[in-house]
Protein backbone atom coordinates (compact mmCIF):
# COMPACT_ATOMS: atom_id res chain seq x y z
CA UNK A 1 0.00 0.00 0.00
CA UNK A 2 1.72 3.13 -1.21
CA UNK A 3 0.83 6.77 -0.73
CA UNK A 4 0.22 6.89 -4.50
CA UNK A 5 -2.38 4.10 -4.31
CA UNK A 6 -4.07 5.83 -1.39
CA UNK A 7 -4.25 9.09 -3.35
CA UNK A 8 -5.83 7.48 -6.45
CA UNK A 9 -9.15 9.08 -7.27
CA UNK A 10 -8.60 12.03 -4.94
CA UNK A 11 -9.06 15.60 -6.06
CA UNK A 12 -5.50 16.71 -6.80
CA UNK A 13 -6.17 20.35 -5.87
CA UNK A 14 -4.40 21.22 -2.63
CA UNK A 15 -5.29 24.36 -0.71
CA UNK A 16 -2.09 26.19 0.18
CA UNK A 17 -0.75 29.57 1.16
CA UNK A 18 2.47 31.48 0.59
CA UNK A 19 5.07 32.61 3.14
CA UNK A 20 4.01 36.22 2.55
CA UNK A 21 0.33 35.64 3.36
CA UNK A 22 -0.78 36.90 6.74
CA UNK A 23 -1.47 34.53 9.60
CA UNK A 24 -5.03 35.86 9.60
CA UNK A 25 -5.45 34.86 5.94
CA UNK A 26 -4.07 31.37 6.58
CA UNK A 27 -6.30 30.96 9.67
CA UNK A 28 -9.33 31.98 7.60
CA UNK A 29 -8.41 29.33 4.99
CA UNK A 30 -8.11 26.66 7.68
CA UNK A 31 -11.54 27.59 9.04
CA UNK A 32 -13.24 28.01 5.65
CA UNK A 33 -11.94 24.71 4.28
CA UNK A 34 -12.33 22.89 7.63
CA UNK A 35 -8.78 21.55 7.45
CA UNK A 36 -5.98 21.30 9.99
CA UNK A 37 -2.98 22.46 7.99
CA UNK A 38 -1.76 24.11 4.81
CA UNK A 39 1.39 23.53 2.84
CA UNK A 40 3.24 26.82 2.52
CA UNK A 41 4.38 27.15 -1.08
CA UNK A 42 7.20 29.40 -2.23
CA UNK A 43 6.62 29.14 -5.95
CA UNK A 44 6.74 25.42 -6.70
CA UNK A 45 8.75 24.58 -3.57
CA UNK A 46 7.30 23.54 -0.22
CA UNK A 47 8.69 26.11 2.23
CA UNK A 48 6.92 24.68 5.28
CA UNK A 49 3.60 23.72 6.81
CA UNK A 50 1.22 26.02 8.69
CA UNK A 51 -1.06 24.12 11.06
CA UNK A 52 -3.67 24.74 13.72
CA UNK A 53 -0.92 23.97 16.21
CA UNK A 54 1.30 26.72 14.76
CA UNK A 55 -1.62 29.14 15.01
CA UNK A 56 -2.35 28.19 18.60
CA UNK A 57 1.28 28.48 19.70
CA UNK A 58 1.86 31.87 18.11
CA UNK A 59 -1.39 33.33 19.47
CA UNK A 60 -0.60 32.00 22.95
CA UNK A 61 2.86 33.56 22.75
CA UNK A 62 2.10 36.90 21.07
CA UNK A 63 -1.65 37.42 21.23
CA UNK A 64 -3.84 38.76 18.44
CA UNK A 65 -1.01 40.93 17.06
CA UNK A 66 0.44 37.81 15.41
CA UNK A 67 -2.46 37.79 12.95
CA UNK A 68 -0.77 40.54 10.93
CA UNK A 69 2.57 38.69 10.67
CA UNK A 70 3.57 36.64 7.66
CA UNK A 71 3.01 32.89 7.67
CA UNK A 72 6.68 32.41 6.80
CA UNK A 73 7.61 33.77 10.23
CA UNK A 74 5.51 31.27 12.22
CA UNK A 75 5.21 28.13 10.05
CA UNK A 76 6.92 24.84 10.79
CA UNK A 77 9.96 24.66 8.53
CA UNK A 78 11.54 22.91 6.86
CA UNK A 79 8.61 20.75 5.87
CA UNK A 80 8.88 17.04 6.54
CA UNK A 81 7.80 15.37 3.29
CA UNK A 82 7.24 11.90 1.89
CA UNK A 83 7.61 10.48 -1.59
CA UNK A 84 4.43 9.19 -3.24
CA UNK A 85 5.99 5.74 -3.69
CA UNK A 86 6.50 5.22 0.05
CA UNK A 87 4.38 2.79 2.02
CA UNK A 88 1.39 4.08 4.02
CA UNK A 89 2.77 2.38 7.14
CA UNK A 90 6.08 4.20 6.65
CA UNK A 91 4.20 7.50 6.55
CA UNK A 92 2.22 6.63 9.68
CA UNK A 93 5.40 5.67 11.48
CA UNK A 94 7.11 8.89 10.44
CA UNK A 95 4.16 10.98 11.61
CA UNK A 96 4.12 9.22 14.97
CA UNK A 97 7.88 9.57 15.52
CA UNK A 98 7.99 13.21 14.41
CA UNK A 99 4.72 14.12 16.19
CA UNK A 100 3.17 15.65 13.08
CA UNK A 101 -0.22 15.19 11.49
CA UNK A 102 0.30 16.35 7.90
CA UNK A 103 2.78 15.49 5.13
CA UNK A 104 3.35 17.08 1.73
CA UNK A 105 3.58 14.25 -0.82
CA UNK A 106 6.42 14.69 -3.30
CA UNK A 107 7.20 13.27 -6.73
CA UNK A 108 9.87 14.38 -9.17
CA UNK A 109 10.90 17.25 -6.92
CA UNK A 110 7.41 18.79 -6.72
CA UNK A 111 4.45 18.48 -4.38
CA UNK A 112 1.71 16.23 -5.77
CA UNK A 113 -0.52 15.98 -2.71
CA UNK A 114 -0.98 16.62 0.99
CA UNK A 115 -2.08 13.89 3.39
CA UNK A 116 -3.17 13.89 7.00
CA UNK A 117 -2.80 11.17 9.58
CA UNK A 118 -6.58 10.83 9.39
CA UNK A 119 -6.38 10.13 5.63
CA UNK A 120 -3.79 7.42 6.23
CA UNK A 121 -5.61 5.77 9.14
CA UNK A 122 -8.90 5.76 7.20
CA UNK A 123 -7.21 4.17 4.18
CA UNK A 124 -5.56 1.54 6.39
CA UNK A 125 -8.86 0.77 8.14
CA UNK A 126 -10.65 0.43 4.78
CA UNK A 127 -7.97 -2.00 3.58
CA UNK A 128 -8.21 -4.08 6.76
CA UNK A 129 -12.01 -4.20 6.44
CA UNK A 130 -11.76 -5.27 2.79
CA UNK A 131 -9.31 -8.03 3.71
CA UNK A 132 -11.62 -9.21 6.52
CA UNK A 133 -14.58 -9.26 4.11
CA UNK A 134 -12.58 -11.32 1.61
CA UNK A 135 -11.68 -13.80 4.37
CA UNK A 136 -15.34 -14.08 5.42
CA UNK A 137 -16.37 -14.75 1.81
CA UNK A 138 -13.61 -17.32 1.40
CA UNK A 139 -14.61 -19.14 4.59
CA UNK A 140 -18.31 -19.22 3.70
CA UNK A 141 -17.64 -20.56 0.18
CA UNK A 142 -15.02 -23.15 1.19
Amino acid sequence: MTIASMMEGRDEAVVSCSPTDTVQHAAALLAEMRIGALPVMDGDAVAGVFSERDLLYCIAKEGAAVLTRNVGEVMTAPAITIERGENVLTALSMMTRRRIRHLPVMHGGGMVGFVSIGDLVKYRMDMIEAEAQQMREYITTA
